[in-house]
C-alpha cells in the first residue's frame, strides 16, 4: 500500500487479524466433519443440516430476528424524532434534562437498565415475553439512533427546506419530501446499528424475557457453558452472513438517494 511504512502495515495487519481471524476460524470450523470443534476432521455440511433440525436453536433464532426487526424499526422512528427535536428546536424547557435522559443508556451499565426494566414490568404487571424484550431493546437502541441522525441533521442545509416552503410545501411535507430522503443514509445506519445491538444483546434479554421468548444469544450462552458444539459454529456463520447481506442491501438501497 502506498504511503504506509512497514510499521504501519504491520500494525494494520495485526489489527485486522485480531478482529477478524477468530471469526474466520469460526466460519471454517462450521464446515468441520468432526464433532470436536478444535480438531479438523474434513469438510462437511452436516452440522448445518443438524442445525435446521434443532428446533430449540431455530425457534430462538426466529425470536431474535423478529425482536431485532421490530425493535430497530421503533427505535429508529423514536430516535429520529428525538434528533429532530434536539436539532430543530434550539431552546426549550428541559432540553438539557431531555438530552441527558436520552443518552443515559449509552453510559449506563446494562445490568442496571435490565434490572430497572424488570422491576417496571413487574410493577405494571406486564407479562415477560416478546414485547417486554422488544421494549427493552427499543429503550437501549433509540439513543444510538438519535446520535447518528443528530450528527447528520447538524450539517443539513436548511435552505433546501426553505425553498420547499417557498414553493408551498407545509413543514410536514417538506420534511418527508426533502429532509428525510437526504438523511436516509443516516436513518438506515441508525436502523442497522439498532438491529445489530438487538440481536447481540444478552443482558437485557436475560432480565426481560419469559417463556417462549428465549433469544439466540441466551440459547447459545446456555449451551456453551456445557461445551461448544459444531452447531453453534454453524448458526454463528449464518448470522454473520445474514447481517452482511442486510448491510449490503441497505447500502445499495441508500446509495442512489445519497448521490442525488
Amino acid at each position: 500500500m502506498k504511503g504506509l511504512s512497514r510499521i504501519d502495515l504491520a500494525a494494520l495487519t495485526f489489527g485486522f487479524a485480531f478482529l477478524y481471524l477468530p471469526i474466520l476460524i469460526l466460519v471454517v470450523y462450521s464446515f468441520n466433519a468432526s464433532k470436536l470443534v478444535t480438531v479438523w476432521g474434513g469438510f462437511s455440511t452436516e452440522w448445518y443440516a443438524a442445525l435446521f433440525r434443532n428446533k430449540a436453536l431455530m425457534d430462538a433464532a426466529g425470536v431474535t430476528f423478529r425482536v431485532g426487526i421490530v425493535s430497530a424499526t421503533i427505535a429508529t422512528i423514536l430516535g429520529t424524532m428525538a434528533a429532530v427535536a434536539l436539532v430543530r428546536v434550539p431552546r426549550f424547557t428541559g432540553k438539557g434534562l431531555f438530552t441527558g435522559l436520552l443518552y443515559a443508556p449509552i453510559v449506563m451499565p446494562e445490568v442496571i437498565t435490565g434490572l430497572s426494566l424488570l422491576l417496571l414490568f413487574v410493577a405494571i404487571d406486564l407479562d415477560r415475553g416478546f414485547w417486554s424484550v422488544t421494549i427493552a431493546h427499543v429503550t437501549f437502541a433509540m439513543c444510538y439512533v438519535a446520535v447518528v441522525v443528530r450528527s447528520r441533521l447538524s450539517t443539513f442545509d436548511r435552505s433546501l427546506e426553505e425553498a420547499a416552503a417557498d414553493l408551498g410545501a407545509t413543514p410536514l411535507r417538506a420534511f418527508f419530501s426533502v429532509t428525510l430522503p437526504l438523511i436516509a443514509p443516516a436513518v438506515a445506519a441508525g436502523w442497522l446499528l439498532a438491529f445489530t445491538l438487538s440481536i447481540d444483546d444478552l443482558v437485557l434479554a436475560s432480565f426481560t424475557s419469559g417463556p417462549g421468548a428465549t433469544t439466540l444469544p441466551m440459547r447459545i450462552y446456555g449451551q456453551v457453558r456445557l461445551g461448544v458444539t459444531p452447531e453453534i459454529n454453524a448458526i454463528s456463520t449464518l448470522m454473520i452472513g445474514a447481517v452482511a447481506l442486510v448491510v449490503i442491501a441497505v447500502s445499495l438501497a441508500t446509495r442512489p438517494r445519497a448521490a442525488r
